[in-house]
């Protein structure tokens, strides 16, 4: 990976960044070369998430971002553009499940969540952020293995996560052939996101093959997936190796179960 320098001179914006997934991608993209813009609901995640990459090495900016809060994600374009002057590489990768009831018991509050993080902020802060995309630029969506294959606990969050794999083909469609629009859909990652998928009794009751032996046993290579899996899939869409690769989803799940 230090060798590879795919992103040299270019500026990518991951949100949702500071931990996890998101952290992963942000570190791969900067160690290719990239100034990278991190970004996150708390200034402490952000303070800490943006000192680790600068000890690698890393070209960063740290700012905060609630992508449901318009003044935010109209300052996280504002203060990349003012800074750098361009976004080459823009990663939607916020998301939220505060629920694990089966869809037809999910509060109204409940879906207005899911479908505006998971779905409508993407839209929002792609508005935001497309005057600013340079020719050739990329952006890459992170739904989810659920998309395919909603669980039981996951239903709702596997409904949102569907339609980033819908919005994909027809962003890539209304914005080509200037800019490329992908996605990756990760299978099982231990996260701090997902703790709550081995740790809930009812999900894992309803369902055994959420534990994590279970979880195991889906997946043809026998191992959870890690967040460097997900970060090199993230940096190959995002790179001039995939530039003629738009509308697609890189499924990044060991083999699990997947497709529609």
């Amino acid at each position: 990976m230090a060798s590879l320098k795919r992103f040299e001179g270019k500026v990518a914006v991951v949100t949702a960044s500071t931990q996890g997934i998101g952290f992963s991608i942000a570190e791969r993209l900067g160690l290719e070369g990239a100034s990278v813009v991190i970004s996150s609901r708390r200034q402490k995640n952000v303070d800490e998430a943006a000192e680790a990459l600068r000890k690698k090495g890393i070209e960063v900016l740290g700012l905060v971002c609630h992508v449901l809060n318009a003044e935010q994600r109209k300052n996280l374009i504002e203060k990349t553009v003012e800074k750098y002057g361009k976004i080459d590489v823009l990663v939607s990768n916020a998301a939220v499940n505060p629920s694990v009831s089966t869809i037809l018991e999910t509060k109204e509050s409940v879906l207005d969540k899911l479908w505006e993080i998971n779905v409508k902020a993407a839209i929002l802060l792609l508005k935001d952020a497309a005057p600013h995309l340079k020719k050739g630029g990329s952006i890459v969506l992170i739904s989810s293995i659920a998309g395919y294959q909603p669980d039981s606990g996951l239903a709702m969050y596997g409904v949102t996560k569907t339609a980033l794999l819908g919005l994909t083909k027809a962003l890539a469609a209304e914005m080509a052939p200037e800019i490329r629009v992908n996605c990756v859909a990760p299978g099982f990652v231990p996260t701090h996101f997902s703790d709550f998928l081995t740790s809930n009794e009812s999900i894992v009751s309803a369902s055994q093959a959420n534990n994590k032996n279970g979880l195991l046993e889906r997946t043809l290579l026998k191992r959870l997936g890690t967040t460097n899996d997900m970060a090199a899939a993230t940096a190959f869409l995002a790179s001039d190796d995939a530039s003629y690769v738009t509308g697609e989803t890189i499924i990044v799940s060991g083999g699990m179960q997947s497709r529609l």
